[in-house]
């Protein structure tokens, strides 16, 4: 980048401006018709990029169960709550200070969960009844019962499953990805959130946690709203034409290529041209990307779009393949809103609680792993189901009771883009207090979808007030065992 104080007269000053502009103008021109080797990411920081590896997966769905799930009550089968039932943890595990930090007057004993599991599938995987639907799916799935996070408080417990981070100001999982890979649909955008359309509330933190934080903001989570348009302007103003939004646009492009062609260095000044092109785009892109009514009828039924318990979810969850279908990079379907009772936080009436949850994802999400299956998607579609944590094996006393927050373990599975069907990975203890055999943090886990995406964690990085930060931090190891 040049001084402008390095230029000695003005012939040379604009020489050196139009020359820049008008190299902007061809670079961008031979990328379109696929004629530039070199790399154009200052141009369009969404270019798709080459992963580090061969990749298994190409783009991720994220089903993130806000709120905290019950691992005992949902895929972490514990017959010994049985034997230990109406004792105290304490009694189990000594270690246990008869306080959960939230509730300490209403602390019970250790409680059996109150659904029923089965064996479902060749792999003979037990699962509650709550999830009869998706029961059907577990030979698809890898299950990951040994997982640990940092945090029992919602915000800095959902910091640290988005960003690796128990704090806020750190960037997404999605928009880490994008940054390495880049978008597949230069029209849509390359990480996209829904969040609760029932009026409950965001999850605790809100957009923190698909911010871009301090990479370039072209990498944000694009969040569709829940109800009313999804994306702001996405319609052009009556009063503009087509053509005169065209030249708005070209002539705002040809003034911010000429500013940007001394600045080249400034990234985020790149991020920001390419949101007006990226805008104007998705008028005629993202509408037909949303738009479920063009489905048959076979697969709105197959989802349950017209159920009034799954309904909202199930509309997510077909918004969800349309969008991976069309090359969207990344895609994070919230379950629940804020907190308590709105989500799967089941401090009162765990049974209540995880039973309504369960009944607005189970025939939705288990549908989305058949249609992707049928669409030759699932295999290159990483599809996961994990929350914030976990919950305690004992009852949250009360006149239904209910079971608080547990960082010492949570279970989570994925399905698709390269791992290995019916297997489980990590045992909790006896009762599914903590994790104890091959532990899993977080940062294993980003570990590992980045591994499937066919980036190392470790040459992830980016570099911001002196240090090169990474999804990881200074952790991380990938699980293999779960990868085909």
């Amino acid at each position: 980048m040049h001084d402008i104080h390095t230029l000695q007269t003005r012939r040379q000053w604009l020489a050196r401006c139009g020359g820049g502009a008008g190299l902007l103008g061809l670079a961008t021109l031979l990328q379109g018709e696929g004629l530039l080797a070199a790399d154009t990411t200052a141009l369009n920081p969404l270019a798709p990029k080459q992963s580090h590896f061969p990749a298994k997966a190409k783009r991720v769905i994220w089903i993130f169960v806000n709120g905290g799930p019950s691992q005992v009550d949902t895929w972490d089968y514990k017959p010994g709550l049985d034997k230990w039932a109406g004792k105290s943890l304490k009694e189990f595990d000594g270690t246990f200070e008869n306080t959960t930090g939230f509730f300490q007057d209403k602390v019970g004993k250790l409680m059996p969960s109150p659904f029923k599991f089965t064996p479902r599938g060749e792999s003979g995987k037990m699962v509650s009844e709550i999830f009869p639907k998706l029961g059907e799916h577990v030979d698809k799935m890898a299950f990951i019962h040994s997982g640990f996070t940092e945090s029992n408080n919602h915000s800095p417990a959902l910091f640290m499953m988005n960003t690796g981070m128990a704090r806020m100001g750190f960037p997404g999982v999605g928009s880490w990805v994008t940054y390495g890979l880049g978008s597949e649909n230069l029209d849509l955008p390359g990480f996209v959130v829904m969040s609760d359309p029932l009026n409950r509330g965001l999850p605790k933190g809100s957009a923190a946690n698909w911010g871009a934080a301090f990479l370039p903001g072209v990498y944000q989570g694009t969040h569709l709203r829940p109800s009313g348009p999804p994306i702001d302007n996405l319609s052009r103003p009556e009063t503009l034409s087509v053509g005169g939004q065209r030249a708005q646009l070209d002539l705002l492009k040809q003034l911010n290529q000429q500013h940007f062609a001394g600045r080249q260095a400034e990234t985020e000044l790149a991020a920001r041209i390419e949101s007006f092109e990226l805008a104007y785009r998705m008028q005629s892109t993202a509408p037909d990307a949303i738009d479920i009514s063009q489905e048959p009828e076979h697969i709105t039924k197959l989802y349950g779009v017209d159920e009034k318990q799954c309904g909202h979810f199930a509309k997510q969850c077909l918004v969800a393949r349309r969008m991976v279908e069309r090359g969207v990079r990344f895609v994070q379907i919230y379950s629940g809103g804020m907190e308590n009772q709105r989500s799967w936080d089941g401090h009162i009436d765990i049974k209540g609680n995880h039973s309504q949850f369960a009944g607005e994802t189970d025939q939705p999400v288990a549908a989305l792993l058949t249609d992707l299956a049928q669409r030759g998607l699932l295999d290159e579609t990483l599809v996961i189901w994990c929350g914030e944590f976990g919950r305690l094996p004992i009852a949250q006393t009360g006149e239904k009771p209910g079971r608080d927050h547990n960082p010492h373990c949570f279970t989570a599975w994925m399905a698709g883009g390269g791992v290995k069907g019916g297997v489980s990975y990590g045992e909790s203890d006896e009762v599914g207090y903590k994790a104890m055999v091959d532990k899993v943090h977080v940062n294993d886990l980003h570990a590992t979808i980045l591994h499937l995406l066919g980036m190392d964690h470790e040459k992830l990085t980016y570099k911001y007030n002196g240090r090169r930060f990474r999804l990881t931090d200074v952790a991380g190891e990938v699980l293999h065992p779960i990868i085909g």
